[in-house]
C-alpha cells in the first residue's frame, strides 16, 4: 500500500504556468499572491495532506462510524485530525479578512481542497460543506446572522452542512416538506432530512446547518421555499453556546464508500421545534441554496481530481514493483511497467487526471477574477465563464475518476480486486461523485440547456477562440503540430455539435435532453484538450530554454501528447449521439423495457 504524496509541483504547474499569476495581477487584494507564496502555502498544505490526513484513509474505511443516542462517533484520529486542520486555518483560506479568514484567491484554495480531497475524501467532506455554508451566508445573510455565526464558521471551529433531501424529495425539491413556524423572531422548524453530509460529529464544538422548509403561506414548488439557518447549541448574544437545539441525528446511512463520513438522516422538531433563522427573503430560498450548491460542485470536481490522482499514484508503485511477464524478445521477467498496456492504462489515468486538474483550477481562476476584477464587465465575463465550466468540472472530473480508479484496480490485476492494497476502496469512496450534488446528468443538462443553448452558445465560443490560438500556437511547432491538428478536429466537432443542438433543439425540446450528457462529454475532452495543447507549449519551450527541471517538463510533454493522441480522439465517438435526435428514445413504449 502506498502513502499518498500532495502533487505540490504538478499544481504550481498549472496555475502559474498554464493559468498565469499574472491574472491575479491588478485583482483586489490579491496582489501579494507571489510565486513564493504560492509554493510555501501548497507545501504547508501538502505536509498536512500526507502526514495526517492520507494515514487515516484506510482507517476511516475500515471503522466508519456510529451512532449511539443520538451521537455520532468517528473513526481514529479523524477529530484531531479536523483540529489540526482548524488550527492551521486552512478553513479559512480564501474567506475574507473581516470575517477571520486569509483572503487568498480562489485558485489557491482549490488546490489545497485537491489535496485534502486526494489524501483523505471522507474527511475533507467536512470543510468542504463548511465552505459552502460560509459563502452563502457571507453574501445572503442579514448582518446579525453574520456577526452570530460566520466568524466561527470561517475558522472552522463550527463547521456547516447543507439540507437539501428528504425521503420523498430527491433532486425535485419543489417537493420539500419540512415546515418552518414563525415564532418571534425565529422560526419552529418541523421535518425530516436525509443524505445529510457531516449533519452529527463531535470534531467541532457546533454545527450550522442550512435547511430548505416551507412557511405556512409558501405558495407550492420550487418558489414556496426559504431558507432557514439552524444551529446545533443555540447561541447566545454575547457568542456563547446555550441549550441543545431540537434537532437529532436519526440514522446514519450504510454507504458503498467514504464509510469515515457520516451520512445522516436529520430530525427537526420532534418535540418542541427546531429554532431556526430566515436567511435572506422569504421564498427565495432555493436561489440563495444555489450559491451552495455551486461552491459544492466545483470542489465535488476536485474531489475526482483528488481521488484520480491518488489511484494513479498507488497503481504507478504497483507497476514499478511488480514483476510479472517477459517483454517481446527479453528473457528476464519485469516489472509490469514495462508492458504496453499497463503503460497505457497509467498514462490514461495521468492524462485524464492532469487534463480535469487544468480545467478545475482555470474555473476557479475565473471565480477570482469574477469576484475581485475592478471592472464591471470583466467580472461579469468571468462569471459567465465559471456557469459554463462548472458542470464540466463537476461531471466530467467525475465520470472520469470512477474510470481513473476502476483502471487503477485492473493495473493491480487481482490484488487490486481484494481489499488488502486498498485499491478498491478509492472506487468504492469516488464513485458517488457523480450522484450527490446533482447528478451528472443534472449537470449535463444544466450545461446544455442553461449554460450554452440559452446564450446561443456565445460564452462556450469564446472559449473555444482561445482554443484557435493553441492550435496556430501548436502548428506553428513542427514538433507538435500533429496535436494541433488533432485539437482542430476536435474543436470542429464540438462546434458542429453545438451548432446541430441549436438547430434541432429550436424545433424538438426533448433533442438537447437526449443529447445532453454525450454533449456534456464531448465538451470536458475537448475543453481538456485545449488545456493539454498549453501544458504541451509550455514544456516544449521550457525545455528549449534549458529549464532545470527536465524531468518534470519532459513527462509533461509526454502527458500532453497521449492525451492528444488516445483519449481526445475519444471525443468524436459521442458525435452519433448528439446528432442523433430522440427518435429511438421516445419509441419505446413502456412495454417494450
Amino acid at each position: 500500500m502506498t502513502t499518498y504524496r500532495a502533487p505540490t509541483r504538478d499544481l504550481r504547474f498549472v496555475i502559474e504556468e498554464l493559468i498565469g499569476l499574472e491574472r491575479l495581477a491588478g485583482l483586489a487584494d490579491l496582489e501579494a499572491v507571489t510565486p513564493e507564496l504560492l509554493e510555501a502555502v501548497l507545501a504547508e498544505a501538502g505536509r498536512l495532506a500526507d502526514e495526517v490526513w492520507a494515514p487515516l484513509n484506510v482507517t476511516g474505511d475500515q471503522q466508519g462510524c456510529s451512532l449511539t443516542d443520538g451521537a455520532v462517533a468517528l473513526p481514529e484520529g479523524f477529530a484531531d485530525a479536523y483540529r489540526a486542520f482548524v488550527e492551521g486555518g486552512w478553513n479559512g483560506i480564501n474567506a475574507p479578512p473581516e470575517h477571520g479568514g486569509q483572503g487568498l484567491p480562489a485558485v489557491v484554495a482549490s488546490a489545497t481542497q485537491e489535496m485534502w480531497h486526494g489524501a483523505n475524501m471522507a474527511l475533507a467532506l467536512a470543510p468542504m460543506l463548511s465552505a459552502g455554508a460560509t459563502t452563502l451566508l457571507q453574501r445572503h445573510g442579514d448582518a446579525s446572522l453574520r456577526e452570530r455565526f460566520l466568524g466561527k464558521l470561517v475558522s472552522g471551529e463550527w463547521t456547516g452542512t447543507m439540507d437539501l433531501s428528504e425521503p420523498q424529495a430527491g433532486s425535485d425539491l419543489g417537493q420539500v416538506a419540512c415546515r418552518a413556524v414563525p415564532d418571534g423572531d425565529a422560526y419552529r422548524l418541523h421535518g425530516e432530512k436525509i443524505y445529510i453530509t457531516w449533519g452529527e460529529h463531535e470534531a467541532a464544538e457546533n454545527i450550522i446547518h442550512l435547511v430548505l422548509a416551507r412557511t405556512p403561506d409558501a405558495p407550492a414548488g420550487h418558489r414556496g421555499i426559504s431558507l432557514f439557518l439552524v444551529p446545533k447549541y443555540l447561541v447566545e448574544a454575547d457568542g456563547s453556546l446555550g441549550a441543545r437545539n431540537d434537532v437529532h441525528c436519526t440514522a446514519l446511512e450504510d454507504k458503498l464508500g467514504i464509510h469515515g463520513s457520516p451520512t445522516c438522516t436529520i430530525a427537526y422538531g420532534d418535540r418542541e421545534g427546531a429554532v431556526g433563522y430566515l436567511v435572506g427573503e422569504a421564498h427565495r430560498g432555493l436561489k440563495y441554496m444555489f450559491t451552495m450548491m455551486n461552491e459544492a460542485r466545483h470542489k465535488v470536481g476536485l474531489q475526482g481530481v483528488g481521488v484520480a490522482e491518488r489511484a494513479y499514484q498507488q497503481a504507478v508503485a504497483f507497476a514499478r514493483e511488480r514483476i510479472q511477464g517477459r517483454r517481446p524478445g527479453g528473457e528476464a521477467a519485469v516489472p509490469i511497467l514495462h508492458h504496453p498496456d499497463v503503460r497505457r492504462m497509467l498514462m490514461t489515468m495521468r492524462a485524464q487526471t492532469e487534463a480535469m486538474r487544468a480545467l478545475a483550477l482555470l474555473a476557479a481562476a475565473e471565480m477570482d477574477v469574477a469576484e475581485h476584477s475592478p471592472d464591471e464587465t470583466a467580472r461579469a465575463a468571468a462569471q459567465r465563464r465559471v456557469d459554463l465550466l462548472t458542470p464540466v468540472v463537476k461531471a466530467v472530473a467525475t465520470d472520469q475518476a470512477v474510470e481513473t480508479a476502476s483502471l487503477g484496480i485492473q493495473v493491480h490485476g487481482g490484488m487490486g480486486y481484494v481489499e488488502e492494497l486498498g485499491v478498491p476502496q478509492l472506487l468504492r469512496d469516488v464513485r458517488i461523485a457523480p450522484i450527490y450534488e446533482g447528478t451528472n446528468g443534472i449537470q449535463a443538462q444544466d450545461f446544455t440547456l442553461r449554460k450554452v443553448l440559452k446564450d446561443g452558445g456565445e460564452t462556450l465560443e469564446g472559449v473555444l477562440a482561445e482554443a484557435d490560438g493553441v492550435v496556430e500556437a501548436l502548428r506553428a511547432d513542427s514538433a507538435l503540430a500533429g496535436l494541433g491538428d488533432g485539437l482542430a478536429e476536435a474543436l470542429a466537432a464540438l462546434r458542429g455539435s453545438t451548432q446541430r443542438l441549436l438547430r434541432d433543439g429550436a424545433d424538438d425540446a426533448l433533442v438537447p435532453l437526449t443529447a445532453a450528457t454525450p454533449y456534456l462529454a464531448q465538451a470536458g475532452l475537448v475543453l481538456g484538450g485545449w488545456l493539454m495543447g498549453r501544458a504541451a507549449l509550455v514544456a516544449r519551450q521550457q525545455g528549449d530554454a534549458g529549464s532545470g527541471d527536465t524531468a518534470f517538463y519532459t513527462a509533461k510533454l509526454h502527458t500532453a501528447r497521449f492525451y492528444m493522441r488516445h483519449v481526445l480522439p475519444r471525443a468524436h465517438g459521442y458525435t452519433p449521439a448528439i446528432r442523433g435526435g430522440s427518435d429511438e428514445l421516445e419509441a419505446i413504449d413502456d412495454e417494450h423495457w
